[in-house]
């Protein structure tokens, strides 16, 4: 693995970890549907739903980042 490749692993961890880090209004460490929509608000109820896979009402950093990679909510 290169250093480059390295380099570009981290910056993508860190930018999804910010843009949770920026929609997470009361720093709680999930996200609400209304923390979400606030940043995001053409993501639906149902996509949000879709994207709380263990069904908890809040999405934790690993469905935040499921979710980017899925394509569900922007990186």
């Amino acid at each position: 693995m290169t250093k480059t490749t390295v380099a570009s692993i981290v910056l993508l961890s860190a930018t999804a970890a910010f843009a949770q880090l920026a929609a997470d209004a009361n720093g709680d460490g999930v996200l609400t549907i209304d923390e979400v929509q606030a940043v995001y608000p053409d993501i639906s109820a149902e996509s949000f739903t879709t994207m709380d896979l263990n069904a908890d009402g809040a999405l934790d950093e690993a469905e935040v980042q499921a979710a980017q990679e899925a394509g569900l909510m922007p990186a």
